[in-house]
Parts: C-alpha cells; structure tokens; sequence
C-alpha cells in the first residue's frame, strides 16, 4: 500500500504549543522535609558562640528540714558548682554557591536564578543541621544520652508498653517522642493490634498521632539501618532544665536564625560566589531530659482479619 501523507485540517496541537507560554513552577527538590525538630525545639541565642553549661554538684547532699516547733538546731548546708562545667561551641553547616554572572543576567524570567539557587542550598543546609541534632558525634543527642536513659523494646516492633517504659526516664513534663516515619508506622499496627487506636492532635497546620498525650514527631534524620531504627523522649527549655538548641544571633548577612549569607565577590571567570553559613548546636541540660528506645524493628506486620465462628 502507498504511503499516504497525514492531511492537516487546522492547526495541530504540537505547532499551537510553539506560541504558548508553559507556566512554570520553581525548583523542586524531593529531599526537602518539614524539619519537625527544629520547629519543636527551644532555641537558646549564644554570646560569642559558647555555652556553658553550670550543674550543681552532689545536689543529694544538700541538707534542709522541717523542725517541730521547737528550739531545734536548723541544717546548716549550701549548694556546690562545678569547678569545670561543660562547655558547647557552636558547629557549623556551609557551602560556597557559584553561579555564572551569564545564566544570572539572561535566564532569571520569571525566576531569579540567584535566589533560587540560594533558597535551594539554604535548604539542604538546613536538612543536613536537623540531621546534625540527632546524629552528630559531639552534641548529637544520640551521643549524649546517660547510659540509664537507654531501654531496648520488649519484642522487638515498638509497643505501648515501650513507649510507657521511655515515659517513666524522661516523666517530668516530657514535650514529645522522636523517630522515624517507619517507626511511627509501626507503634501504629502494634496500638491497631491491641485495639487501642492512639489519638491525634494538631500541630503547625498537621495531624500528629500522640501517645499519653505526648505527640510522636516523625524525621528521616533518625537513623535506620536493617530494619531497626530508635525513638527518642525529650523534655525542652532551659525553664525545665531539659534539651535546647543553641544558635548564633546578629550574624552578618542573617537571613534566619543562625543562617547567614554573604556575597564573596566575582571572580575573573565571571563567576559569583555567595558563602551560606549556619550555626548551631544542642545541649542536654540534665541527663532526664532525654531517653532512647533502642532497637526498634520496623518490618514487622499482623493478619487483622477477624474469624467467625457458628
């Protein structure tokens, strides 16, 4: 059979497009989370990027009574410090973003190539310092929990009853539970399976599942390696001696708290370069103010269909 050309009785589709206008959207950026943490944290402004943190010593031996009414010989007793409190320095999350004065000068409609490039580093600057808080080696609170603040699951998946036993570490006016999406997934078959359905509650616009009460805030920061991963119990504020994140204020070129941005110049390239710079750290201001769950399987699963007997 001959070929026969296709016979175009208006304007195709494919030609129209050439004189439409795409409406466009910014950059997207599937690693972008809400950073619950930082949002649930209480933040502590640092004089010179040092923090010391000053603690009682041997509070037990601080001797008072309650005499009868008598002529009774009062207590004599004071409060020791410690003559070498711990001291947190600031840590920093940077990068040095370069952009061709070229792509700036032509390319910025109806986007500002500058401020995109800038609002997506800033970004992943910010992804990296929650992560930071959990994880980091020096102030993470991974690494700072007291070694009779760490209690491992019963059978594995996490329980109500787990989540009770990391109440009875951190019970003086704990904030919230800490881990990761899977494991909040799986404390929710667990409460299924038991038929105590956990309630929500509403906080920064979403619905959060608590336990007691006590919301259980969800960050893939927390780490998960084999199926297993921790959840954390935080009591926060420096009011009720619990964790506090600590941050720099009055940087040059603040943006945010503790982030800064300042243009370094253009090189002979014709390259700009801007240095994004944030400064954070995290304190535990009493060892109760923070418990783990260790150990925490995530994979585990159960049949809930029911069986009818006659």
């Amino acid at each position: 059979m001959a070929n026969q050309e296709t016979v175009h009785l208006a304007l195709s589709d494919s030609a129209a497009r050439q004189l439409a206008n795409a409406t466009k959207t910014t950059a997207q950026m599937s690693t972008i989370t809400p950073r619950w943490l930082v949002r649930c944290m209480h933040w502590v402004p640092v004089e010179a990027g040092i923090y010391r943190l000053n603690e009682v010593k041997d509070p037990e031996s601080v001797d008072v009574a309650c005499p009868p009414r008598d002529e009774a010989e009062l207590p004599q007793t004071f409060v020791d410090y410690e003559e070498a409190p711990r001291e947190y320095f600031l840590s920093s999350v940077a990068t040095v973003l370069d952009v061709h004065t070229r792509v700036s000068d032509l390319y910025s409609s109806p986007y500002d190539q500058i401020k995109e490039q800038l609002r997506l580093a800033i970004e992943t600057i910010k992804e990296r310092q929650e992560g930071e808080l959990i994880t980091n080696a020096e102030y993470g609170m991974l690494a700072n929990v007291a070694d009779d603040q760490r209690i491992s699951t019963l059978s594995g998946a996490p329980t109500p009853d787990d989540l009770d036993e990391l109440l009875t570490k951190v019970w003086k006016e704990p904030a919230f539970f800490l881990t990761h999406p899977l494991a909040i997934a799986a404390f929710g078959r667990e409460c299924t399976r038991r038929g105590v359905p956990p309630a929500t509650v509403s906080l920064f616009g979403s619905q959060f599942i608590t336990w007691r009460g006590i919301p259980l805030i969800p960050s893939n920061k927390v780490p998960l390696e084999n199926g297993k991963t921790k959840v954390l119990l935080l009591r926060v504020g420096e009011e009720r001696q619990g964790v506090v994140g600590l941050y720099q204020p009055g940087l040059v070129g603040e943006q945010s708290m503790g982030l800064s941005v300042r243009f370094m110049g253009i090189g002979r390239s014709a390259i700009s370069s801007y240095l994004i710079s944030l400064y954070c750290s995290l304190a535990v201001l009493t060892d109760d103010a923070l418990a783990v769950l260790d150990d925490v399987e995530v994979g585990k699963f159960h049949d809930y269909a029911f069986k009818y007997t006659k």
